[in-house]
């Protein structure tokens, strides 16, 4: 449970970093404002076919008689939209954080500058990383496509269909927007797709714990413009505690004075084996 609290805190500690940071902040918001145009034309189109796409998926309910019908197609359409929504929570993160790689980039630098510690640079040109971001981007929503049809499918299933599936779906949710979140920090330290997937597995309930709120909110019309600098802010700490360099960095500001109140409160003679 401690590592689910983190990764919350994590989520608001980026928020806070870029609430302190309004610059940052503000240029943050126009790579999600181009993508929000594109993907609100999408959720139009979507909304007005998905009864007709839904009818064209099961033509052996035809004949079924009402109220019979209606519930299963009502039902069908619910989850039918509530997979793409998953689809789109993911891609909208990708593709806004392809369209604002070179700002996103510079601000998760400047958030482990302000760390302390080394800040790691892929040493890459910029049309090498759009390229690697680009490919990890589309095999990530490949998983989260299969995940899609899979949760579509287990849907079907009475009672845990419309209770412990959607549920799921918003673990799976989380968990792939931390990925994509974390991959502008781990592509700088030359981390690659399957060790940040092993790495984030590694320590599922601090994903899920980032993920997962990040998940809900957006859900909420405009909010995740306005909290995608923010949750790349916070996703950079949350990589630091992953690879293990805040606590590094902790003890190296912490070793100095500890060995120097030691060596105060117990004075030990030049001959002694540990001195």
């Amino acid at each position: 449970m401690r590592d689910l609290v983190a990764g919350m805190t994590y989520l608001a500690r980026g928020q806070r970093w870029v609430g302190r940071n309004r610059r940052q902040w503000g240029f943050g918001l126009l790579p999600g404002l181009i993508t929000l145009v594109g993907y609100a034309a999408a959720l139009v189109a979507l909304v007005n076919g998905a009864d007709d796409a839904v009818v064209w998926a099961t033509p052996f309910a035809d004949d079924w008689g009402s109220p019979w019908l209606g519930l299963f197609r009502g039902a069908m359409t619910a989850l039918f939209f509530g997979g793409c929504l998953l689809l789109a929570l993911i891609s909208f993160t990708a593709v806004t954080l392809l369209v604002g790689q070179p700002f996103y980039e510079a601000l998760s630098e400047r958030v482990d500058r302000a760390e302390g510690g080394a800040v790691p640079e892929s040493g890459l040109p910029l049309w090498r990383e759009l390229w690697i971001s680009a490919r990890e981007s589309l095999a990530v929503l490949v998983r989260v496509a299969v995940w899609g049809v899979l949760l579509f499918a287990l849907g079907f299933v009475p009672v845990i269909g419309q209770t412990v599936i959607p549920a799921i779906g918003f673990c799976v949710s989380g968990f792939f927007l931390a990925e994509e979140l974390t991959a502008v920090a781990l592509q700088r330290r030359g981390v690659p797709l399957k060790e940040r997937l092993a790495m984030l597995r590694s320590r599922k309930l601090l994903t899920l714990g980032f993920g997962v709120p990040l998940a809900l909110l957006f859900l909420i019309p405009l909010v995740a413009v306005f909290v995608m600098p923010g949750a790349v802010a916070g996703a950079t700490l949350l990589v630091r505690d992953l690879t293990g360099e805040q606590a590094e960095q902790d003890g190296e500001a912490g070793a100095p004075a500890g060995a120097e109140a030691a060596a105060g409160a117990h004075p030990q003679p030049q001959s002694h084996p540990f001195a």
